[in-house]
């Protein structure tokens, strides 16, 4: 094994042998729990810069592993693999140090973090995926390691909303398989390739494509949550804090919006895809979706379900990117696929902050709130506004290139939908930081934990104040060398000029 093709195998290996470790730790190895997760987390992320470094080199990484004649497990990285695995891996780390604050009393904990750890294993596998095959196997593998997760409190409510997610999320793996086993047939080896693989391949029936295409995206819109599809998610917000974090940031609705940009993009080609007429559908779904996720936003007042109609109506923003024939609305789509990622996963770390500290699971009870949590509101603050594109935030550049992407291609349609729901956006969220920083608390908070000088855990006001610098700087550096920019601009016109 050459070390071309040591560097993949060992980024899954990273999280995959740490959380099959913790499995069989007892409840009181506290210490040595901890140094896993964390060691795990800080090896991906030197294999992640050594990763960076080569594919910038145009060093090619990929390992293969034959399952069967004409059947690979393959994972290899691209530019578009790294960008994704690379936001995985730190919002992972961020995460694990979220969760080991969050759970320090609580029951499970081997149990949790193991499950943990194979969800990023299986995030990072769908990242690196070289082909369909490779990424079915492993989005599949996302299902049933999440599961456990969302289900973990044991109530009847998590095992209700562990139900509704199984049975979307498998029900829509199977369209998806339906649907790549039919292509497979059709085409033979479904490689990712830039430009696409069913270009050349002039004898295919477009009726037929069509239609693969439709069970495709179909598969894929279930996690990504595009409507009516989306049902599982606010049923999932059940689960602890960290847990909504991985869903919505790192995880399950990414791996889906990421298997959209795959498809069109790696599997039809942009310009074909164009040409069969099945970018349009989509655009329009997209853009429905957006809407309908944030007037729900609108009417909810249990803060998480808030959260989580506000995912169904941002994630739809890589969808929209991706459906406008373009490469100025492809990168803001891409783009968006990070800066979602920092704004939401600061929104729900603040969230369980709030919950935790001082039991506030609701909107109404967040009057005053800022003044006894300054640093988690400002965090929050920086989210939100983030998620309505007030600039300098990381926000703003994903919908100005979207904006200036809709008039390149003439969709000019689109300009209104994006109006309308940064106008939504603004309507759900101010109200929040209104209540928060300029109302009078109530005198009282459903319950109040103290933590010394700190304003809760150290170890829960760390990762929100890390993430919403980083959503910040995100559009603060936007045009600065080795941006996320300039790393999305890479990606785009690779697939544009081939």
């Amino acid at each position: 094994m050459t070390a071309v093709s040591w560097l993949p195998i060992s980024i899954l290996l990273s999280s995959l042998v740490p959380g099959l470790l913790i499995f069989f730790l007892g409840e009181q190895r506290h210490g040595l729990r901890t140094l896993l997760n964390l060691a795990g987390a800080i090896t991906k992320l030197i294999l992640i810069g050594i990763l960076i470094w080569g594919v910038s080199n145009e060093i090619v990484y990929e390992y293969r592993f034959i399952l069967a004649p004409g059947m690979e497990l393959v994972l290899h990285a691209d530019a578009l693999s790294v960008l994704f695995v690379t936001l995985s891996t730190v919002l992972w780390f961020v995460t694990t140090l979220y969760a080991i604050g969050y759970l320090e009393h609580s029951p499970h904990r081997s149990r949790f973090f193991g499950f943990f750890s194979l969800c990023v294993t299986a995030t990072v596998g769908v990242a690196m995926s070289g082909n369909m095959l490779t990424f079915v196997f492993f989005y599949e593998l996302l299902t049933l390691a999440t599961y456990p997760l969302i289900v973990h409190r044991g109530t009847p409510e998590a095992l209700r909303g562990g139900r509704i997610y199984l049975t979307y999320t498998l029900i829509g793996g199977a369209v998806l398989l339906a649907g790549v086993a039919w292509l497979r047939a059709l085409a033979g080896p479904l490689d990712f390739t830039e430009a696409g693989i069913l270009g050349d391949k002039i004898d295919l029936d477009p009726a037929h494509l069509s239609l693969i295409f439709a069970l495709m995206i179909g598969g894929l819109g279930v996690k990504a949550a595009l409507v009516p599809l989306h049902g599982w998610l606010p049923q999932a917000m059940i689960a602890p804090a960290p847990v909504s974090a991985l869903l919505h940031a790192v995880a399950v609705v990414k791996a889906g919006a990421f298997g959209i940009i795959r498809v069109v993009y790696d599997v039809y080609g942009i310009e074909f895809a164009a040409e069969l007429d099945l970018l349009l559908p989509l655009l329009i779904l997209a853009s429905f979706t957006i809407i309908y996720g944030s007037v729900r936003a609108l009417f909810q007042d249990e803060l998480k379900k808030r959260l989580a109609y506000s995912t169904v109506s941002q994630v739809s923003y890589i969808a929209l990117g991706t459906a406008m024939f373009g490469p100025i609305a492809s990168i803001g789509g891409i783009i968006h696929l990070v800066n979602q990622g920092l704004m939401k996963i600061t929104l729900f770390f603040c969230a369980g902050n709030y919950a935790e500290t001082l039991g506030i699971h609701h909107i109404s009870e967040m009057r005053g709130v800022g003044r006894r949590m300054p640093w988690t509101t400002v965090a929050f603050t920086l989210g939100a506004l983030g998620m309505i594109g007030v600039p300098p935030m990381a926000g703003f550049i994903s919908k100005w290139y979207l904006g200036s992407g809709a008039l390149a291609s003439e969709h000019y349609w689109v300009i209104g939908i994006l109006i309308a729901s940064g106008l939504l956006n603004a309507a759900y969220f101010l109200p929040i930081l209104y209540k928060a920083w300029f109302q009078q608390a109530a005198g009282y908070w459903p319950k109040e934990h103290h933590f010394g000088r700190f304003e809760t855990h150290w170890m829960l006001l760390l990762p929100p104040v890390f993430t919403a610098i980083a959503a910040l700087m995100a559009g603060l550096l936007a045009e600065a060398p080795y941006s996320i920019l300039e790393w999305v601009r890479l990606i785009v016109y690779r697939e544009y000029s081939q």
